[in-house]
């Protein structure tokens, strides 16, 4: 039994108990209820390791630029040994983190400087773009230098799609000869499809186009373009990237017309890009015109105002008859929520046709016009079944309002017609043409008995 104080008194036969409690940490003054740790100590001057993915490594291009024109410069000026140079240089140099390095030396010869100048501290080389013959045939292998480079290197395209851009923004800082050779090039990998046509972009650029720069390099880009390709592939890929139509903002606003265009590159040797041209800006005035037609019927403008505006539309945009009166044939059609029923259209649309006749026969004055008007007609019926029994009644109504007359039905009739509904529509119309045919005979034969 313990006392109320003091240690128990031990006798000397007494073993000793050991207490199983640990002893309590010495004072250090920290609290032990709290979550800070302590400090570790440190040696003034001590270098710890640190993990290489922690290390950040210096942007630093005058080695790599070193490395790339040195090997350049080993391979000479034979193209095939500098594509194989590159492709194993892929494995030991970074090109990822210095593509734009790597495509200045290839193009201009070292690292270009803001507007277009090299660097005169930096290595150069004249195995480059630049540096090499101004002629076709030499930028084509110096396109098959970069296809190959970029295929082994897939991540290298956005780096090389980058760097014509800037390329072309820096227009201004080369030499004549340097842009030609540029434009040769750029026009070769866009027919390959190692670039895309919305690099074209940067040729917007103002001073380029106040200054005819912008003009001049797209003669020599897209006269390669269209000798590795044809019209209709460097067509198709400027609507690709909605580039058909802004040919014209080459040149500078108070420039911006077909007729200057159309010289300006028919003068250079391009004629087919002066067509497609004018074809394009064709096209685009006949979907206004179609536009604007059928919102004035919707209005219900008087026919002498929509008259007095398509005349002067063909005169301004150059078009002809018989592509007007498709227009307003389509714009006429097009202005009525039509019938379902088959024995319901038909009356319907004589009553339509009718009130619109006055219209359609100011634009019937050519025969060729006529017959295009017959063609409209036979094809819309074929391509809206519920018409397919009304073409012949529409062709009368058209021939007595006269907006059609004798020759081009019996043309028609003969041989202009179109396989669409062909036999249906002969048969329709066989009774009338006969009857057509035997007027015209009385009509010959009373000429003559009056003679």
């Amino acid at each position: 039994m313990y006392r109320a104080a003091g240690p128990p008194a031990r006798s000397a036969s007494a073993p000793v108990v050991r207490s199983l409690r640990r002893p309590p940490p010495p004072a250090t003054g920290v609290s032990f209820m709290n979550n800070q740790k302590q400090q570790k100590p440190t040696l003034s001057g001590q270098r710890f390791k640190t993990r290489k993915r922690d290390e950040k490594e210096r942007f630093d291009p005058t080695q790599f630029q070193d490395c790339i024109i040195q090997g350049l410069t080993e391979t000479g000026t034979d193209l095939e040994a500098v594509a194989k140079f590159l492709d194993a240089s892929g494995a030991k140099l970074d090109y990822r983190r210095y593509a734009e390095t790597l495509f200045d030396i290839l193009v201009a010869g070292g690292m270009l400087a803001p507007g277009g100048t090299l660097a005169d501290d930096m290595m150069r080389t004249d195995v480059c773009v630049f540096a090499a013959q101004e002629d076709l045939e030499t930028m084509q292998a110096f396109a098959q230098v970069f296809n190959k480079l970029i295929r082994r290197y897939k991540y290298l395209e956005k780096g090389f799609e980058d760097e014509v851009k800037k390329l072309l923004l820096f227009l201004k800082g080369f030499s004549e000869s340097e842009r030609n050779k540029l434009a040769m090039l750029t026009g070769v990998l866009l027919a390959n499809g190692t670039l895309n046509a919305s690099i074209l972009n940067s040729l917007y650029n103002e001073n380029l186009v106040k200054e005819g720069v912008s003009a001049a390099f797209a003669v020599k880009l897209f006269k390669s373009w269209i000798n590795e390709k044809d019209i209709n592939a460097v067509a198709a890929s400027l609507r690709k990237v909605s580039m058909d139509n802004r040919l014209m903002e080459l040149f500078p606003a108070n420039k911006q017309s077909v007729e200057h265009f159309t010289k300006y590159f028919t003068e250079a040797g391009l004629k087919e890009l002066s067509e497609y041209v004018r074809n394009q800006q064709t096209i685009g005035a006949r979907k206004e015109l179609q536009k604007e037609l059928q919102e004035q019927m919707s209005r219900g403008d008087p026919f002498k105002d929509i008259i007095l505006y398509v005349k002067e539309e063909m005169k301004k945009n150059n078009i002809p008859e018989p592509v007007v009166i498709g227009i307003v044939w389509s714009s006429v059609m097009s202005t009525v929520e039509w019938n379902k029923k088959e024995e319901l259209v038909a009356e319907q649309a004589i009553k339509h046709l009718k009130q619109y006749s006055p219209l359609l026969a100011a634009f019937t004055t050519q025969g060729q016009s006529e017959l295009t008007l017959l063609l409209k007609i036979q094809e819309y019926c074929y391509d809206n079944i519920h018409f397919m029994k009304a073409f012949q009644k529409i062709v009368v109504l058209f021939y007595k309002a006269e907006v059609l007359s004798e020759e081009p039905i019996l043309k028609w009739y003969k041989d202009a017609h179109v396989a669409k509904g062909k036999s249906v529509f002969l048969e329709q119309m066989k009774k009338f043409v006969e009857w057509l045919k035997n007027a015209e005979e009385e009509s010959e034969s009373e000429a003559e008995e009056g003679d």
